[in-house]
């Protein structure tokens, strides 16, 4: 590991030099492997936060206390220390730059590090699809990337992002304050007729819920991509 950067006080993002890397798409993920002095393993996946234009391959890992990789992925690893790694993994939750159809992307928790991975291979590319992310997270201070996805909100790039908080939301707030609904997304979403690419990534029941809304709302299920995740593991 090269760096490591703190996201939020739960979520790290380690940076990484490997060796013969082979390119990767946007929306895919590695497998981590570690092995305790005693030889016991422990492997979990996390998606690549790096788009595929960068020499270094970031993940972004949010710290599970139950967890067996996370803990010391997020609170324990060191720069200059090594991770087994397998990847990169997964050919159906991708985006590629030459893609040219409106971009929808919903994201809970940290269900936004492969749609980052997107956002940035976007602007690394020249891609000039336009995009839109719907983000829920808790509060103001579990928003992954925040300072960074301020900038691009603001930069004018094509990149539309909107928030909403679920549990708390500070004063002055201007983002939604409500789990993800039906006139969210209607408001947010890109029109049907426009036929976007529609890419949704969190928990499994956030995903379900997303991607019920859009279908309930008239948008062909054949062009959304989901990815889900668990409570367990870490």
């Amino acid at each position: 590991m090269v760096e490591l950067v703190q996201e939020t006080p739960r979520v790290a993002s380690l940076f990484l030099d490997v060796p013969e890397w082979q390119r990767h798409d946007a929306g895919q993920h590695v497998d981590v492997r570690l092995t305790a002095d005693d030889g016991y393993q422990a492997q979990r996946s996390y998606s690549i936060a790096s788009p595929p234009e960068d020499s270094r391959l970031a993940i972004t890992v949010e710290r599970l206390e139950d967890g067996e990789v996370s803990p010391y992925l997020v609170g324990e690893v060191k720069v200059g220390d090594k991770v087994e790694l397998r990847g990169p993994i997964g050919g159906y939750f991708v985006w590629k730059a030459e893609t040219s159809s409106p971009l929808l992307l919903i994201a809970g928790g940290s269900g936004v590090v492969p749609l980052m991975a997107i956002i940035r291979h976007r602007a690394a590319a020249g891609s000039k699809a336009p995009a839109r992310l719907l983000y829920s997270s808790r509060t103001a201070d579990d928003i992954i990337y925040k300072e960074e996805l301020d900038r691009i909100a603001s930069s004018g790039s094509g990149v539309e992002i909107a928030h909403t908080l679920t549990r708390t939301q500070p004063t002055g707030w201007k983002g939604y304050g409500r789990r993800i609904d039906r006139d969210m997304v209607r408001e947010i979403a890109w029109p049907k007729e426009r036929s976007p690419m529609v890419f949704i990534c969190g928990p499994t029941s956030f995903v379900e819920s997303a991607a019920g809304l859009l279908v309930d709302l008239g948008y062909d299920p054949l062009q959304i991509k989901t990815e889900r995740f668990g409570a367990t593991g870490g």
